[in-house]
């Protein structure tokens, strides 16, 4: 008898481990926090606990030489991301959107995915103890119509939903199509991220 896996979700997960670029990049997060008014009006007007630049700042790689560095780094995971899931593509993913996060106490993102893109991600800068985790969903979860519950120490490849517990220098790439959503955290600090999108 055999079982094959049909249809895999990959999730690419890497580890950043520069502490200075971390460091850089959490005072471009707090800085824009406090300078860009239009973040700050869209993240009040969303009920964004904290600051976002996801709606503001389309320029930051050009803005700010930390965030620009960041960009090269993560076209090269992308690149490599890109190889892995046999994207037959005429060039490299390039580079689409980066937006800095500012997750304050116990803020969450409610479930979504990211459109007219083929790869998202976040790179995790600062999370303090009681950060929320990021939960991916099962793509099929609306069809599955009377299936039934997964016990609850099934592998995690059968789990409707896998959640990811984020550490600094934690970087994490999906397909764009794949739904998530950031989990109500109980955190005392700020939780700092950078994510974005490749097209």
């Amino acid at each position: 008898m055999t079982v094959r896996n049909l249809f895999v979700t990959p999730l690419y997960e890497a580890q950043i481990a520069d502490d200075a670029l971390l460091a850089e990049l959490a005072h471009s997060i707090r800085s824009l926090a406090e300078d860009d008014e239009a973040g700050q009006r869209w993240s009040k007007e969303h009920r964004y606990v904290g600051y976002t630049s996801y709606a503001s700042l389309n320029d930051l790689p050009k803005r700010d030489p930390v965030i620009g560095d960041l960009a090269k780094i993560l076209t090269k995971h992308a690149a490599a991301f890109a190889d892995d899931c046999a994207f037959d593509l005429p060039r490299k993913p390039r580079l689409d959107s980066l937006w800095a996060n500012l997750l304050r106490g116990s803020g969450h993102h409610s479930a979504h995915i990211h459109p007219h893109s083929i790869i998202s991600g976040t790179l995790y800068v600062e999370v303090p103890k009681g950060s929320g985790a990021i939960r991916f969903e099962d793509p099929r979860l609306p069809m599955m119509m009377a299936a039934p519950t997964r016990q609850a120490n099934s592998p995690e490849k059968l789990q409707p939903f896998v959640a990811v517990e984020p550490y600094p220098g934690l970087l994490l790439l999906w397909e764009s199509w794949l739904r998530h959503e950031v989990l109500p955290a109980a955190a005392k600090g700020d939780r700092l991220s950078i994510s974005f999108n490749f097209a």
